[in-house]
């Protein structure tokens, strides 16, 4: 990991000048990019006496309101240039990319991430691959500031990090990780809480949405994909959202003899969105897979967004 010490110095010297903060989350936002932002939140707000609003160019999702009453604001309904400094934390290329055309020169941008090959460059850039989660990141920066994190702190990083191990089953749950999660649990993060409102507790229009995913998945026997397709028409019968769809592609990824997941989803205005999932020790990066859709992440778990129909075909699902 790298030596962040002089961005996390100058990171305390711009939120000490800034009296009105920004902080950005990412398009279909999943825990580490909101917990990263709550955690932010706190910390400058009832800390420090900032200023702070979220922003998103989504609602944050519903089975995150049982652990916060915090709303996020869309971009287009906020007066962008109002404010001091903007914080971006996690894939900050989608969405926050859209924005940064609209900031003055005269405004500090942060970018905190961990996905590789990130093209946007901010005023401090505190980005590395090698963290498990931005969540990660930012409790390393409030313990190099020695900001005592309370229970509330703990439990929004908490979210982060086992929202980006999948409940510390992928290959990024380190021994530091372990550490991590250990030291926050004893600072107060409600481990059970989180488990319960963001990965068990399922609405029956979740379910019957998974139920749908799962009948309509095959695998392929040349490359040992694993892939289903969701429609806009599912989501409409099963009264679900395009949230319920999240978990699809790790849960697909656990069935034995494959190599990595696939689940494509209808979205709003033609768009079709890709999400894949593997594991280390299948030893296929589904990245690279990505990244030639136009899309990013990590090795293990990735995605992308293309415009276009899904058909079915004999071996699986093709966008056309």
């Amino acid at each position: 990991m790298k030596d962040f010490s002089s961005e996390f110095n100058t990171l305390n010297y711009v939120i000490k000048k800034s009296s009105k903060i920004l902080l950005f989350v990412h398009r279909h936002p999943d825990g580490d990019t909101i917990g990263s932002a709550l955690a932010f939140k706190e910390y400058l707000e009832n800390y420090l006496g900032k200023e702070v609003d979220i922003t998103c160019f989504d609602p944050i999702p519903d089975y995150f309101k049982n652990l916060t009453n915090t709303t996020f604001e869309f971009p287009d309904r906020l007066n962008l240039q109002s404010y001091d400094s903007i914080i971006a934390c996690d894939s900050v290329e989608r969405g926050f990319d859209e924005i940064v055309s609209q900031l003055l020169d005269s405004q500090a941008v942060i970018l905190i991430d961990h996905h590789p090959d990130i093209t946007l460059s901010g005023d401090i850039n505190i980005i590395d691959f090698f963290y498990s989660s931005v969540c990660e990141i930012i409790y390393d920066f409030f313990e190099f500031s020695k900001v005592k994190i309370n229970s509330s702190i703990a439990t929004s990083l908490m979210i982060g990090i086992l929202g980006d191990t999948g409940n510390f089953q992928h290959s990024n749950t380190t021994p530091r990780v372990m550490e991590v999660a250990s030291d926050l649990m004893k600072k107060g993060a409600s481990f059970s809480k989180i488990i319960e409102s963001v990965f068990a507790n399922k609405k029956i229009s979740t379910l019957k949405l998974w139920g749908i995913a799962f009948e309509k998945a095959k695998i392929n026997p040349d490359n040992r994909m694993i892939t289903t397709m969701l429609t806009l028409d599912d989501l409409k019968d099963c009264d679900a959202s395009t949230d319920d769809i999240a978990q699809v592609a790790s849960i697909l990824n656990t069935v034995p003899g494959t190599k990595f997941s696939l689940v494509l989803s209808e979205r709003e205005n033609g768009k079709i969105k890709g999400s894949l999932r593997s594991e280390e020790y299948k030893g296929t990066d589904v990245s690279a897979i990505a990244q030639k859709l136009g899309g990013g992440g990590h090795k293990l778990a990735s995605g992308f967004e293309v415009r276009g129909k899904i058909v079915e075909t004999e071996s699986g699902w093709e966008i056309i």
